[in-house]
C-alpha cells in the first residue's frame, strides 16, 4: 500500500506479558518493542494504537493508567500519534502496540539485503533473557536487574532506524526472542550467504554471564539453543556459556545492521553520537560448501 509518491504504508504488532514489576517500566519496553520493527526496515513510525488485556479485579485503576504512560511516552518519543486502541479484561496483564508507519521503499533494509563484505553491527548488549529470570526469581540483586532492564529494554531503536535510512543500509532485522543467533539464521538463510560470528565478540549486559553460569538461563533461550545451534557451523571448544548468551531471548533487543565496509565509519560514528552501540560482532561471507548460514567463531 502506498501513500503517497514514493512513500511505503509498513504496519506491525506486538504485546506480551510484563516483564518488570514496575508497570510505567514496563509499558516503555512494550511500547519500545513493537516500535522496534519499523525502525529495522529504516522507517518512521507514524501512528501507535495499544493492544492491553488487563484484570481489573486483581489490580488498580493506577497499575492500568501507569502501563498506558509509560507506552505514551515511547510513543510520543517516536514522534508518532497515539491513536487509541483496544482493551479487555482477562485474567494475566497484557500490553503492547499496533504500530503503522511509513518507508520509502527504495531505501528499505530488509532480512534479504545482506551481501558477502558487509559486517555486522549489534546496537544493544545481550542478556535480558537472563536478567529477567534473575528478576523473576528475586535474585540477589534483583532490583539493580530491573533498572537495567527498564532502561536497555526502554531504549528505543530510533537512531539506529535513521542509520539505515541515510546510508541506504538494506540489510537489517531486529533481535528478540529468538535470540541473536536465531535472527541472524533467518538473515543468512533469506539473504543466501553465511554469517560469522566471533562470540568473544558480543557485548554482553553486566552479570550475564555470570547468572547464566548458575543455570538462570530462562527455558526460551535454551530452546533456541537448542534448536538452532544443530544449524550452525561451532567447531568444539566454544565457551558453553558464551553460546547459550548467544542465543539468549532478548526482549526489545537491539538492531543487527548489515554495513558494507565502505560505509562502517558513518555508521559507527552515527550510532555511538547517538548514545548506542555499534560493535562490529562479525561479517558476512559466501555461502559455506556445506549450506552452513551460520558460523560460531571465539
Amino acid at each position: 500500500m502506498r501513500f503517497p509518491e514514493g512513500h511505503a504504508l509498513v504496519q506491525t504488532v506486538d504485546f506480551f506479558t510484563p516483564i518488570v514489576n514496575d508497570p510505567f517500566g514496563f509499558g516503555r519496553i512494550a511500547a519500545a518493542n513493537a516500535l522496534s520493527d519499523v525502525y529495522a526496515m529504516g522507517g518512521k513510525p507514524l501512528a501507535a494504537m495499544n493492544i492491553l488485556c488487563f484484570p481489573c479485579k486483581d489490580f488498580s485503576m493506577e497499575v492500568l493508567r501507569a502501563i498506558l504512560d509509560g507506552g505514551l511516552d515511547a510513543v510520543r518519543e517516536a514522534g508518532a500519534v497515539p491513536a487509541g486502541g483496544h482493551s479487555l479484561e482477562d485474567d494475566t496483564i497484557k500490553y503492547g502496540l499496533a504500530v503503522s508507519g511509513s518507508v520509502d521503499p527504495t531505501r528499505m533494509a530488509t532480512n534479504r539485503g545482506v551481501k558477502p563484505g558487509d559486517l555486522l553491527l549489534l546496537t544493544k548488549p545481550l542478556g535480558t533473557g537472563v536478567l529477567i529470570n534473575a528478576l523473576s526469581a528475586q535474585w540477589q540483586g534483583h532490583e539493580k536487574f530491573e533498572k537495567m532492564l527498564i532502561a536497555q529494554c526502554g531504549r528505543l531503536n530510533n537512531h539506529a532506524g535513521r542509520v539505515i535510512n541515510e546510508l541506504s543500509l538494506i540489510g537489517a532485522t531486529d533481535i528478540t526472542g529468538f535470540g541473536l543467533g536465531g535472527h541472524l539464521l533467518e538473515l543468512a538463510g533469506a539473504s543466501g550467504v553465511t554469517l560469522t560470528i566471533s562470540l568473544n565478540s558480543l557485548p554482553l549486559l553486566p552479570q550475564a554471564i555470570e547468572l547464566a553460569s548458575m543455570g538462570l538461563l530462562p527455558g526460551g533461550s535454551i530452546n533456541n539453543r537448542n534448536y538452532y545451534l544443530p544449524q550452525c557451523a561451532a567447531p568444539e571448544g566454544l565457551d558453553p556459556i558464551q553460546l547459550s548468551l548467544a542465543f539468549d531471548a532478548q526482549t526489545s533487543g537491539g538492531l543487527v545492521l548489515a554495513v558494507p565496509e565502505a560505509k562502517l565509519a558513518d555508521a559507527q560514528a552515527m550510532l555511538t553520537d547517538a548514545g548506542d552501540l555499534a560493535v562490529v560482532i562479525g561479517q558476512a561471507i559466501t555461502l559455506r560448501p556445506d549450506n552452513k548460514k551460520l558460523a560460531l567463531t571465539p
